[in-house]
């Protein structure tokens, strides 16, 4: 742990041999990991990619307060988990589509006027946001981009795109809470 240690104060200090070490130690275990967790190599492999260049990226804010390994492992973990729950939307869209369905249709009244008022609340929510966070959100759930291409189009970190994310969704959960709580 010591020698992982010294490692990262190197990888911090913009060290490639250090990270390169990293890397050729950890990358075909994690893509292993995380194929176990999705399923797929290729996902995998792209999680463990993604995870190492945010690492390099972001590597003179990085902490890391247990050891090297258990921070890349959990990393992996939650990609992964995030993956599969975003690959289990799609395919329900999917399957909502390829049986006819139009999202949001009920034949009840009233689930469909709820649903109707609550696409409002969100339009509504979403006009109230800045104009890059609007952006952001857009490129982000419509068009299916990452976090890494939004950031590359816009010209901004990815970490402030993860921001701008978590505060659209943090107010749009608000929003949704206040409409079921008084309703």
């Amino acid at each position: 742990m010591l020698n992982e240690l010294i490692i990262l104060a190197k990888i911090k200090e913009g060290d490639i041999k250090a990270f390169e070490e990293i890397f050729r130690r950890y990358y075909s275990p994690l893509c292993w990991y995380a194929a176990s967790i999705t399923g797929t190599i290729e996902s995998a492999e792209e999680i463990v990619e993604e995870l190492f260049y945010v690492l390099w990226k972001n590597r003179a804010e990085l902490q890391v307060f247990q050891s090297v390994k258990s921070y890349l492992y959990r990393s992996v973990r939650n990609e992964a988990v995030q993956y599969c729950e975003h690959q289990e939307v799609k395919e329900r869209y999917r399957t909502s589509v390829l049986a006819g369905d139009k999202p949001g249709y009920s034949s009840d009244p009233h689930r469909q006027m709820e649903y109707k008022e609550l696409q409002a609340l969100v339009q509504h929510t979403l006009q109230t946001l800045p104009q890059r966070r609007q952006q952001i959100f857009k490129m982000h759930r419509m068009k299916g981009m990452k976090y890494a291409e939004i950031a590359t189009s816009l010209s901004l970190s990815v970490k402030t795109v993860e921001a701008e994310m978590t505060k659209t969704l943090r107010a749009l959960r608000n929003e949704i809470d206040n409409y079921i709580r008084n309703k």
